[in-house]
């Protein structure tokens, strides 16, 4: 049921994405366009805007907010594309294809990275929504991605090392930011564009915020325990590069043990949405099974 949702908000983004950079051709570069196009279409579950669809339609959404789901999807493909650059992780395979760089050299990717995320915030202007809720939207988008946020957290994981991270509590700051705060900005937007009370979006936040934490635990399992063929990028690098993940300090079998723990935390944070929330959790426990 949950994979049947999954792959039907994958198609809607995917078509208004296609739509949406179809009618900005003209206005951007050749090359330009050819490089965003590349990097945002060329997969991927759209995880990111099925939380926020689906926080949407638990708060019981109404019209559309297509726009605020394709701008989520433009800030992650963007962090994707200097994810894998040499001077970051140095990877060459993304969702299973050349990654950026490879594909089209450095320079380019750094500037499609650069459009992408841009255009992230020029979608949420494009809203129809009041002024005051779009300027929420837009603030709170900007502190999730930035310094306070997904830069932040990922300054920290390039300068964690196994042999320097002992605490647990470091591991989860750097997941709080690195990954966790863009995932509770999706959660939480689904609820504003909802118009959902302040009950219904805490809760939210609080889903999000531990769907964030499950979430990295999860690809810190897989980084260890599968193929580059089944994840669709290389596999294994955190243990050759001596990142500091819950794998790493505590082991697989622990890191598993939390990530049920997290998975326990965002079902519960569903109380307030009753069966409103069901496929949420259904959500949930997806992110804990997935395989890649």
């Amino acid at each position: 049921m949950i994979r049947q949702r999954l792959k039907q908000h994958a198609e809607g983004v995917n078509t208004a994405l296609d739509t949406m950079l179809r009618t900005r051709r003209k206005c951007i570069p050749e090359r330009l366009w050819e490089v965003m196009r590349y990097s945002l279409m060329v997969g991927g579950k759209r995880i990111r805007p099925a939380l926020m669809l689906e926080c949407f339609s638990a708060c019981d959404g109404e019209g559309s907010m297509m726009p605020a789901a394709m701008s989520i999807e433009c800030m992650h493909t963007y962090s994707l594309i200097h994810d894998d650059l040499p001077c970051m992780d140095n990877d060459d395979l993304r969702r299973g294809k050349p990654t950026c760089h490879k594909q089209f050299g450095e320079a380019s990717a750094v500037l499609a990275a650069d459009a992408l995320q841009s255009l992230s915030f020029a979608l949420l202007t494009e809203l129809n929504v009041s002024a005051d809720l779009r300027i929420t939207l837009v603030k709170n988008l900007a502190l999730a991605a930035g310094a306070q946020g997904m830069v932040g957290g990922q300054m920290l994981d390039m300068l964690a090392e196994e042999k320097t991270v002992r605490d647990v509590l470091e591991i989860e700051r750097i997941h709080i930011h690195k990954t966790g705060d863009l995932l509770r900005y999706c959660c939480e937007a689904g609820a504003l564009l909802a118009q959902a009370d302040k009950i219904r979006v805490d809760a939210c936040s609080r889903y999000g915020k531990a769907v964030g934490l499950l979430f990295q635990i999860a690809d810190d399992i897989l980084d260890a325990t599968q193929s580059s063929e089944i994840l669709g990028k290389s596999a294994g690098k955190d243990a050759v590069q001596h990142k500091a993940t819950y794998v790493s300090l505590l082991g697989l079998d622990r890191a598993r043990e939390i990530a049920d723990e997290m998975c326990g935390l965002a079902v519960e944070a569903l109380a307030p949405l009753g069966e409103d929330g069901a496929h949420l959790k259904a959500l949930a426990a997806y992110i804990l099974e997935r395989k890649a």
